[in-house]
């Protein structure tokens, strides 16, 4: 991995907690206006954006990673309809107001791509661009969600969306060893330790089986045991259930944003996505359709050798391109 470059002495990030719907939610921020929003996906935090944060800063914007609802220090409720995409836009509205902001850039990686696609699109007079990372944008339509999943895989596998939405049973695989579980998950969809043409694929698992049995061994190069300790000193501090209360209300959301089927989405958009990564090979007709979909776009990359988890696998360019939109953006 290139080494960052060296940036100018900037303030330290300052962790912060602020009011929202369900409670609190938990941000780092670096820099100054104007604001820049950082969502994460699974099975991340603020932390995975640690490498934007002061790149983003030195560049004139003032930078704020969350810990979305369910993970770290935010709020985790019970209830997992409180896990709901509609819920998770107004964490973010309510993190604009509690930074004194009418508005901000919202950017997201995974699970956080989804969420700041629908905060653009529901929320447009807060979210005045929106960047996505990986996952690409697909308006809401089709079946119900549950329905499409369960016919993965065949009759000996089951896509690991479905596996992830009954509750309970992610957890107890994950939770007797977090931190091993979580090693073999961020390898198994690193470009670097992946799995071979060939070879088992990760999203899928034996039924009555693990995920775990699919991951690959290694370390992915961007995965230090500093970076580990961390990720998984949290989630063993929290459990995974707030962080996999999203994969349970996909159905919820299908009938939440009824409103919003086919819509695009009209502000200044960016994506980002991984050669090797599925979410941009399997979604590849989601990218075909930006001209439709994201009339706004204003950069579509694909980085060529890169995984899944790109501002943490190749953060240089990341960071390149992040800060070229941005300057570009009204």
């Amino acid at each position: 991995m290139p080494e960052l470059p060296e940036l100018p002495e900037l303030p330290e990030p300052i962790h912060r907690l602020v009011p929202s719907p369900a409670g609190r939610v938990h941000l780092v921020e670096q820099g100054a206006e104007p604001l820049v929003l950082l969502l994460h996906g699974f099975p991340e935090s603020w932390y995975s954006w640690r490498r934007q944060l002061p790149a983003l800063a030195a560049a004139g914007y003032r930078a704020v990673a969350v810990d979305v609802r369910g993970y770290g220090r935010s709020s985790r409720p019970d209830d997992i309809a409180a896990y709901r995409m509609l819920e998770l836009v107004e964490d973010n509205v309510a993190v604009v107001r509690a930074l004194g902001e009418e508005s901000a850039v919202v950017i997201g990686h995974d699970w956080g791509a989804n969420i700041a696609a629908t905060s653009a699109l529901v929320r447009p007079e807060v979210f005045r661009a929106v960047g996505l990372l990986s996952v690409p944008y697909a308006p809401r339509g089709g079946p119900r969600p549950s329905e499409v999943f369960a016919g993965m895989g065949g009759g000996a596998e089951e896509f690991y969306v479905s596996y992830f939405q009954e509750p309970g049973r992610a957890e107890a695989e994950i939770e007797p060893d977090v931190r091993g579980w979580l090693a073999g998950f961020y390898a198994a969809l690193s470009a670097d330790t992946m799995p071979g043409p060939g070879g088992a694929d990760p999203h899928f698992l034996t039924r009555g089986g693990r995920l775990r049995d699919r991951f690959p061994g290694g370390r992915p190069g961007w995965l230090g045991d500093s970076e580990l300790d961390l990720y998984a000193g949290e989630f063993e501090r929290t459990g995974v259930g707030g962080a996999l209360a999203r994969y349970r209300n996909m159905d919820r959301d299908w009938e939440d944003l009824a409103a919003y089927d086919g819509a695009a989405i009209e502000q200044p958009s960016l994506f980002i996505g991984g050669g090797r990564d599925a979410s941009t090979t399997w979604l590849a007709e989601a990218i075909a359709a930006y001209p439709v979909t994201l009339p706004g776009l204003r950069g579509s990359h694909v980085l060529d050798g890169a995984g899944h988890w790109l501002q943490q696998e190749r953060p240089v360019e990341v960071n390149g391109l992040l800060a070229e939109w941005l300057k570009q953006l009204p």
